[in-house]
């Protein structure tokens, strides 16, 4: 669903952009900033270790989703083409195969095969005979429903809408296709995309996503949701007749943090209940075979894509909600049931992907599967696609050291079944799990070498600081505008570190920088870099921050708080949380992790601000942001600078235009690593 929607906001954001930035830098200088067209980063000579590694991020041919059929025979995936540049194009292609046969893998598709559009979104039937996808066809950038025989075939166009779909769902008796459907809607759903520009009278105004069927057999289209209710989820019942749903009341983007658990109708009233207030954040819903339970995720979460916490059941009348993993010294990332009522579901382990087992009746957890690599089926964290006898997976696997390639089989005895980037070799070096202690907590991250390593020659390091913070770093394989791995095959150590705040080690663990941002969790990378110091011939004179989201954050606390660094990048950070709560679109996330809000407790934002510390600093500092950022908002990339600037310490600013808290444009993402390993080669060589 996530992906189908980046594609549309980046088929949007490539028609209305000129590739164009506008920036403003400043160099131990007091003249205002000046907005213009520069030059781009300049380009590294051919054949140096920069080059290779951007041309090997963007050699990677990638899958953004796979689903196995209910019988577990057949595996469906989504490839995403590649342009001449050889970056993804915002189009995808389709594909099913037999799971045991070496056939080659046939191409499914709403358009001509000679014509690349953005097809994905897959669903199985219940038969395991057809595949509902969305597809941009007719009109690019707006996709609609089809559905297409899994042996091939022309494909059969169901709705004509206008607007965002998302999330096609067959029903158990193979009649109807539920989906999300946003009509009207300007932009692509979730803060992450670029916000739309607003003028004028500012009012909140809110494209709501409605649960919908579709009828295969005529055509018609029924939206059965309230108006006034934006649905993030959903799971049919068994039977056919309800729906579970996570939904919230008013601003998608926003009320996800306070979204609560419903049933609601499949029929023509389409009455819909509240059954679950969560204190926290809750999502994958999932209904028992039997229709007497709904397990879900439930924990603290920062981001509407990166879910973790514990699992959870409720009865589907409601009542209380049962912990059913309770201590679970790892983050759950997804869940499905299996036939016999006990729950498959994948996980965060240590920095580890994991699949495991629980059964809700006696609380048992069994481990399945553990690697230190990522396997997904296309969503954000441990997932997999499970077949319906509860067994059998597809899942798209990939580390630092391996490209990602389809797999399928039994839980953790998958055959491989693509070879996509069989040619495709890291262009860094290795990548170690590094444990450490501090205050108390176990604290895993990993470290990648420099390529080409000489262990007779110290190193310098960058710490890289994940976004979130309710993420993980995993071993997975980066994607094209990864400017951590470029580090690594620009010649540095990269440590990324899972301080207390990450999934991996237990809700406790998650809960841990509640009311403490910059704090405990700083110090638990400052130990790591101690550690990253002990077991590798890394220079302690030479070290460099940097990160993204949060991570911008926590490099802008960093220098406030330590000369340590002698170079930092602040991509999309956050300098001020008093203004930033004003400024940013989703500003319900910020009280489960300072519980008040910002005029209610006013010191507890000052006192992680890294505004007021500005005047300890000295590192010379690169901020980077996008300038339709509604996540972590250009201003506060603006502020830090200006401060910065007026101390007199070494800065530049860099504002991408029409950019989201994601960047989509390859262009734009080639140069933000030539301008991050520009200004850490300037400093740290």
């Amino acid at each position: 669903m996530r992906f189908l929607k980046w594609i549309v906001s980046a088929i949007f954001t490539f028609s209305i952009c000129n590739s164009c930035l506008l920036f403003a830098q400043e160099k131990r200088s007091t003249k205002p900033a000046v907005k213009a067209r520069p030059k781009a980063a300049a380009k590294p000579k051919t054949g140096s270790p920069l080059d290779s590694v951007i041309d090997t991020l963007n050699a990677a041919h990638p899958f953004e989703q796979t689903a196995i059929a209910p019988n577990g025979k057949k595996v469906a995936w989504v490839e995403t083409l590649v342009g001449k540049d050889g970056a993804p194009d915002g189009h995808a292609a389709i594909y099913v195969a037999d799971r045991e046969s070496s056939a080659a893998p046939r191409r499914v598709t709403a358009a001509a095969l000679n014509v690349a559009r953005a097809e994905g979104s897959l669903d199985w039937s219940p038969d395991s005979q057809r595949i509902a996808f969305l597809s941009d066809a007719v009109k690019p950038g707006q996709l609609q429903l089809y559905v297409v025989s899994a042996s091939g075939g022309p494909a059969k166009k169901l709705t004509s809408r206008k607007g965002l779909l998302a999330t096609p769902r067959w029903s158990p008796d193979g009649k109807t296709i539920a989906l999300l459907s946003t009509e009207n809607a300007t932009r692509a759903a979730g803060p992450l995309v670029a916000e739309t520009p607003e003028t004028g009278e500012i009012q909140d105004t809110f494209f709501e996503q409605r649960l919908a069927l579709v009828d295969l057999d005529t055509g018609g289209f029924r939206q059965i949701s309230p108006a006034d209710m934006y649905v993030y989820e959903y799971d049919w019942s068994p039977d056919g007749t309800r729906f579970a749903v996570i939904a919230a009341d008013g601003n998608g983007d926003n009320n996800w943090y306070v979204a609560n658990l419903y049933i609601l109708d499949a029929g023509p009233k389409g009455l819909m209940k509240s059954i679950y207030k969560p204190p926290l954040q809750i999502a994958n819903p999932a209904w028992s075979p039997d229709g007497q339970k709904i397990a879900f995720v439930a924990g603290l979460m920062s981001d509407e894509p990166s879910v973790g916490g514990d699992l959870y059941t409720i009865a589907a009348t409601g009542g209380e909600a049962t912990n059913v993993t309770p201590e679970m010294k790892a983050t759950a990332n997804w869940l499905a049931w299996t036939p016999e009522g006990k729950i498959v579901f994948g996980e965060t382990v240590d920095g580890d992907s994991g699949v495991a087992m629980v059964d809700p009746a006696n609380g048992r957890n069994d481990s399945l599967w553990r690697g230190q690599e990522q396997v997904s089926s296309g969503l954000w964290g441990t997932n997999i696609s499970l077949a319906r006898d509860g067994k059998t997976s597809a899942v798209i696997r990939s580390s630092l050291t391996d490209p990602p390639e389809i797999w399928a089989g039994p839980i953790g005895y998958w055959r491989q079944l693509t070879h996509r980037n069989a040619a495709v070799k890291p262009a860094w070096g290795e990548a170690k799990s590094l444990h450490w202690k501090n205050d108390g907590y176990n604290v895993q991250g990993w470290l990648t070498y420099p390529g080409d390593l000489d262990p007779a020659k110290k190193y310098p390091l960058i710490v890289v600081v994940h976004g979130g913070p309710g993420a993980a770093v995993q071993s997975r394989w980066p994607d094209s505008g990864s400017f951590a791995m470029a580090l690594a095959g620009a010649g540095y150590f990269v440590l990324q570190g899972n301080p207390r705040g990450s999934f991996g080690q237990g809700e406790t663990f998650t809960q841990a920088n509640v009311r403490d941002f910059g704090y405990g969790d700083f110090r638990d990378i400052l130990a790591g870099v101690d550690e990253a110091l002990r077991v590798a011939p890394i220079d302690p004179s030479r070290l460099g921050l940097t990160g993204w989201s949060y991570g911008g954050f926590m490099t802008m606390w960093g220098v406030t708080q330590t000369n340590r660094f002698k170079a930092a990048m602040a991509g999309a950070g956050i300098a001020n949380w008093l203004s930033y709560y004003g400024e940013n679109k989703i500003d319900q996330w910020m009280i489960p992790f300072f519980g008040k809000s910002v005029y209610d407790d006013p010191e507890i934002y000052r006192k992680s601000s890294p505004i007021t510390f500005i005047k300890n600093v000295k590192t010379p500092t690169l901020v980077i942001v996008g300038d339709s950022d509604g996540e972590c908002p250009t201003p506060q990339s603006y502020e830090f600078w200006h401060a910065l600037k007026t101390l007199g310490v070494e800065t530049q600013l860099v504002v991408y235009e029409h950019e989201g808290h994601l960047f989509v444009s390859p262009e734009h993402q080639r140069d933000r690593i030539r301008r991050t390993v520009a200004w850490f080669d300037s400093h740290l060589r």
